[in-house]
């Protein structure tokens, strides 16, 4: 590596370290008034609505979107905007989160009439303790910084990191306090991987109804290869008069049979083939509990039975596959 990438690196390095150094700073710092925050999001009848200019915005619409997440009802309210009609986006029962480096950003302060009209908790994240934000606000956090991480000192780097953190750390503990589980998580994420890993049951991929093959004990192994090829699913269920599963007759069984009989083991009855008391999924399993167990027993199809016995359904690999749980 050359002198001027030994010095890029170096400069990342130092950009890590001052950033990391505000953070930790925080920590600190932070008192009483957090828990505060937290207990006001947590009594928040109606909305956290979170406001920030610029750098600060970008911030604030992350939060606002962290909360949502984890089940506090956000939204992000532009502060320009608010000035020309937005503020109609803030209710009585809401509370405000207001974001600024300075503490005295012109569009932000403007809109503290309209809050104090209200009555609404204003929650801010402040760089300057003594800023008219900071003194007019019903609880205070302090995110000041030593130095920006800009060799200039001057573009928001090391002060949006603070406020980035903070507002982790507010989303986080509410999150802790409102008890919140995978379950919960995944509810608010169900496009997502957790949620479907969570949400995705067997009755929601399964094949069911004339997709699934299936023979009654007493049919011929050549019959039953007849079912097999018209689903194209390399196995057929087994059943029996009453319809419950007995057994699933795979390409392996064939091929076993075929081996110990020859030709002659196609006129042979399935039951004599097949695998019995095979792996079997409810239609309430999650598709990730299905996924361990092909995994564990390498199969690629799981009869689905109820618990009666009766086939429900199957699941082949492939469609666990396109679920999209992996």
């Amino acid at each position: 590596m050359n002198d001027a990438g030994e010095s890029l690196v170096g400069e990342a390095k130092r950009v890590f370290r001052i950033e990391a150094e505000a953070i930790l700073a925080l920590g600190e710092r932070i008192g009483p008034s957090f828990d505060r925050a937290v207990e006001t999001l947590m009594s928040c009848r109606g909305r956290a609505v979170v406001t920030g200019m610029g750098k600060s915005g970008i911030i604030g619409r992350k939060l606002a979107a962290t909360l949502a997440s984890v089940g506090t009802p956000a939204l992000y309210l532009h502060p320009a905007e608010g000035g020309h009609g937005d503020i109609g986006m803030l209710a009585r029962g809401d509370c405000v989160l207001a974001l600024s480096r300075s503490g005295e950003t012109d569009e932000i302060l403007q809109l503290l009439p309209a809050v104090k009209r209200l009555g609404v908790p204003l929650i801010a994240l402040a760089g300057v303790p003594g800023s008219t934000l900071a003194r007019e606000a019903s609880i205070f956090l302090d995110v000041s910084v030593a130095e920006e991480a800009c060799t200039l000192d001057l573009v928001p780097t090391s002060s949006t990191a603070a406020m980035l953190a903070m507002g982790d750390a507010l989303a986080v503990a509410v999150m802790r306090r409102r008890g919140l589980t995978e379950q919960d998580y995944a509810r608010l994420h169900p496009a997502g991987s957790l949620g479907r890993r969570l949400l995705l049951r067997v009755s929601d991929i399964m094949r069911r109804g004339a997709e699934v093959p299936s023979v009654a004990a007493g049919t011929t192994i050549k019959d039953a290869i007849i079912e097999m090829t018209a689903k194209k699913l390399g196995s057929t269920c087994v059943t029996g008069p009453d319809g419950k599963l007995l057994g699933i007759l795979t390409d392996h069984d064939l091929r076993r049979a075929l081996e110990k009989g020859g030709a002659s083991a196609l006129s042979g009855k399935v039951e004599d083939a097949m695998t019995r008391a095979p792996m079997t999924a409810g239609p309430d399993m999650l598709v990730a509990e299905v996924i361990a167990m092909t995994e564990a027993k390498s199969v690629s199809v799981i009869p689905v039975a109820g618990p009666d016995g009766l086939v429900a359904g199957v699941v082949h690999l492939h469609d666990l596959l396109r679920s999209g749980v992996l």
